[in-house]
């Protein structure tokens, strides 16, 4: 059962239900609002102001331009206790949707494809539960309200505004539309990747095709340097400890008789374990040495940690789950990693925390995230907001 109204359920159990619901409808005309109106990373100024309107209506204390276009508000619990974070992301993604929707985006090349509109609302509908059930919380409820999430900075930018402080545990969500609406999942321990990425450029020596022996040719050592990367998951790390070396770019050259002066290489790694991501790092300087001693290239690496991998707490965990199955009769199906990254991460890394995941698979559709026909089922919103409601009172009770 999905409803909210299971069986056994108790009487704080019945009132989130019956407030999601009745707060549904207007969550969904501000999500098509932000989703008409799409921002990117650190341009969300519109979004975060529909953010703090909505606090300022319900009363809630809020701090505005928090890592720069964040949003941060606070709830204060009836009793001494905690502080429980629950974070939302709010930008879109520099993609055109093709959805055809009547509240399809109104910008050119941007479009909430990811679902963070989805996420907006939910934890604004989470506000306003909380706001109500208050006198029941022992503790403090923090409302992130996070930018620049697609770009892995918008987390560590709040917390270097302080975001952080005071925090005792953390919440985060995300909808899924490989789930149907209705059901929600977890995974224990490291469920989303560690993303780093590199820069690379190769620079030889140019000159006539006909004639190589006279340049030193930049791309026969960028094609080694890409075939030898993949043996940096396959001979090199542990076989049950996944990784991800992906070049996305490799540009080089202008014609056909030139061997170039450089070649640029983009490229992303994903790791799942911290002893992984160190592996990685360090095999791809070496392999950058290597090349520099049997090509005769030059090698300018510039290697990038991005966040760690998501990680989530038992503890915290399994209150979550507990307050879920409670809530809305069924409990979270348990479900495997992602390659994927995600900087509620940096929030993780502080703090115990736990991240939800939650069905909003449209019926008859196969959605997947950051495409430009992604059409999340908007039911998914009131289901969220009951269920991190619920997990707030439960882990402040």
């Amino acid at each position: 059962m999905t409803s909210g109204q299971g069986p056994g359920i108790n009487e704080p159990g019945r009132r989130i239900s019956e407030a999601a619901a009745a707060l549904a409808p207007g969550l969904v005309a501000i999500r098509r609002d932000i989703h008409a109106h799409p921002e990117l990373a650190f341009e969300e100024v519109r979004t975060a102001g529909i953010v703090a309107a909505e606090l300022e209506r319900l009363g809630i204390p809020y701090r505005t331009g928090v890592g720069g276009t964040g949003v941060l508000g606070m709830i204060e619990g009836g009793r001494p206790g905690p502080t429980l974070a629950i974070r939302a992301d709010m930008d879109a993604l520099p993609i055109h949707e093709e959805t055809g929707l009547p509240f399809a985006s109104t910008v050119d090349g941007k479009m909430h494809a990811c679902g963070h509109d989805i996420h907006t609302v939910t934890l604004l509908g989470v506000a306003e539960v909380l706001r109500d059930l208050a006198p029941m919380l022992a503790g403090r409820v923090a409302l992130v309200f996070q930018p620049a999430e697609e770009v892995l900075q918008g987390a560590a930018a709040m917390i270097a505004d302080g975001a952080a402080e005071g925090i005792d545990m953390a919440l985060g969500f995300h909808n899924h539309p490989d789930m149907p609406v209705g059901e929600t999942g977890f995974v224990r321990g490291a469920c989303l990747a560690a993303s780093d990425r590199f820069d690379l450029v190769i620079r030889g020596r140019s000159g006539h095709a006909a004639h190589p022996d006279t340049a030193v040719d930049p791309i026969v050592a960028a094609a080694h340097f890409v075939s030898q990367a993949q043996t940096v998951v396959s001979r090199e790390v542990d076989p049950l400890h996944p990784a991800v070396v992906t070049i996305g770019m490799f540009q080089g050259g202008t014609t056909y008789n030139i061997i170039p002066e450089r070649v640029h290489l983009k490229a992303t790694i994903r790791t799942l374990h911290p002893a992984t991501r160190d592996l990685a790092e360090a095999a791809i300087r070496r392999l950058c040495a290597g090349l520099e001693a049997g090509f005769r290239v030059e090698c300018a690496l510039d290697y990038r940690r991005l966040v760690p991998p998501l990680a989530n707490d038992d503890a915290v965990l399994d209150q979550l789950l507990a307050a879920v199955t409670a809530q809305l009769g069924a409990a979270p199906k348990p479900g495997v990693p992602s390659m994927g990254s995600e900087d509620f991460s940096e929030f993780a890394q502080r703090v115990p925390s736990a991240h939800l995941r939650i069905g909003s698979g449209t019926p008859g559709r196969a959605d997947k995230l950051h495409n430009a026909g992604y059409q999340p089922d908007e039911a998914c919103i009131p289901l969220g907001v009951q269920a991190l409601s619920r997990a707030a009172l439960e882990i402040l009770s």
